[in-house]
């Protein structure tokens, strides 16, 4: 013990000796530091609220039939999973899934064509049939602790034929007058000029939901679906908000409604069926051992039908695809750092053996051994890591504060309203910890090849060295 700490205040004397050397490599691995932690901050924010997004929109688990996910986009009715409720039970009831969970909900996603014949429109949509409390429970779920965009779907106790629309499908509605939305081009002259009358068959088939409604009512369109067996059915409907769904893809053509609504569209008076059984935990930490309880489920208790579970990250490919980016740009970013890092310790270390030559002559020939000698350069290269790494750490939370602060907003590409730039240092225990041992596993490896020349010195060599 009393030799390391001679050892430690050995090399911090040496250090001192030439101040200003040990400041500028001390602030070159500071920098590093900072751009590495700022970057990954930043990137963390934005895995963080990538997953928070999807993980509130479909769960971290779906329950689908097979092949649904690759091909049965255009044709629910042939993925539909039957007995969907006693699955739901099962999941509920099951002694390993149950302390795990959040939400298990069932949904029924279907297209079809969305008009609104009082102005002469239609547009094609895509609706989601949904619970919508359990849709809404699902909305509050944010492990992260992150600002949330999400808002619940004003369905709950709403009328059965009640939906949302994304703001876009009500732009190419003309409901833009009914929900206050900007940025409409069109002017009530040019739906005038450009609307046509609706179908007469639609209109023959829409009748029957009409019977009970205010055809006079400005929020009323009619959607078209084809039914199980291939028949045209219309539906009704009443638009309670338009609500801007965040991606522009997703915000032109989104349609949200009671499952209800959307199983009488497809399914008619038959047995009800769902295209998913949408499955939230309490953590994104749970989601392996969860996966292979379901999928054992599944193998064991409900073999008649070719089930699959699907976590978010295969469900939503975005979500991967960004990950993946921004995790390649950070470890470009880390690894170029690195490097510069690497040769500035290794100058910094050779340039102090070359003066200290006929020091470390003198201490070896005083009895000190190799080891000694080695022990006493790495441990200079280990104290300007250590100082290095704690200025550095508090200039990079001291900016992630000042950002996190500054209001500072960008649209990612593909998305339709701007999200605040945030820094996620403290947030991210693996980021801080790893980046600060990253950065003392550089400082021994760039030291130790200057440290064992110094120790390999021949004694009466560096004696006469001048």
């Amino acid at each position: 013990m009393k030799t390391a700490l001679n050892t430690l205040l050995l090399a911090l004397r040496n250090l001192l000796r030439n101040r200003r050397r040990s400041l500028t490599t001390m602030l070159s691995m500071m920098v590093g530091l900072v751009a590495i932690l700022v970057f990954g901050g930043y990137k963390s924010n934005v895995t963080f609220g990538l997953e928070t997004g999807f993980v509130q929109g479909t769960g971290h688990l779906q329950i689908q039939r097979k092949n649904y996910f690759q091909e049965g986009g255009d044709n629910p009715t042939a993925y539909g999973i039957a007995d969907y409720q006693h699955i739901i039970d099962t999941i509920k009831q099951d002694p390993v899934l149950a302390p795990m969970l959040s939400v298990v909900t069932p949904s029924l996603q279907l297209g079809g064509m969305a008009g609104n014949f009082s102005a002469g429109v239609s547009r094609s949509v895509m609706a989601f049939g949904v619970v919508p409390d359990e849709h809404n429970q699902m909305l509050g779920w944010n492990d992260y602790h992150l600002k949330s965009y999400a808002t619940p779907l004003p369905l709950t106790n709403a009328n059965p034929d009640s939906v949302v629309l994304g703001t876009g499908v009500a732009r190419k509605l003309r409901l833009c007058h009914a929900f206050n939305l900007p940025n409409c081009s069109q002017t009530p002259e040019a739906e005038t000029s450009t609307g046509k009358a609706a179908p007469a068959d639609v209109v023959a088939l829409s009748a029957q939901e009409q019977s009970n409604t205010k055809p006079s009512e400005e929020t009323r369109i009619e959607m078209l679906a084809a039914t199980a067996h291939g028949a045209p059915n219309v539906a009704s409907l009443s638009v309670v908000d338009a609500k801007n769904m965040g991606i522009k893809a997703l915000d032109d053509v989104y349609m949200a409604m009671h499952l209800t609504q959307a199983q009488k569209l497809i399914y008619g008076k038959t047995t009800p069926q769902v295209t998913a059984i949408q499955i939230q935990l309490q953590h994104t930490r749970q989601l392996p051992a969860a996966q292979a309880r379901l999928a054992q489920l599944l193998a064991n208790d409900f073999k008649d039908q070719p089930l699959v579970v699907l976590d978010y990250g295969t469900l939503n490919p975005m979500y991967l695809q960004t990950t993946q980016f921004m995790g390649s740009v950070f470890s470009f970013i880390a690894t170029l750092i690195a490097v510069i890092v690497l040769f500035t310790i290794g100058n910094t270390m050779s340039t102090a053996v070359v003066e200290r030559t006929v020091e470390i002559g003198t201490l070896r020939a005083m009895g000190l051994r190799r080891s000694g000698i080695r022990r006493l350069f790495l441990c200079e290269g280990m104290l300007l890591s250590a100082a290095g790494a704690v200025l550095g750490v508090l200039c990079a939370l001291i900016i992630a504060t000042f950002i996190n602060h500054s209001g500072l907003s960008w649209v990612p590409p593909g998305y339709s309203h701007a999200y605040l730039i945030l820094i996620r240092i403290w947030q991210d225990p693996p980021l801080l910890i790893g980046s600060v041992i990253g950065l003392m596993i550089v400082t021994l490896i760039s030291a130790w090849w200057p440290a064992n020349r110094a120790s390999r010195l021949m004694i009466v060599d560096a004696l006469r060295h001048v």
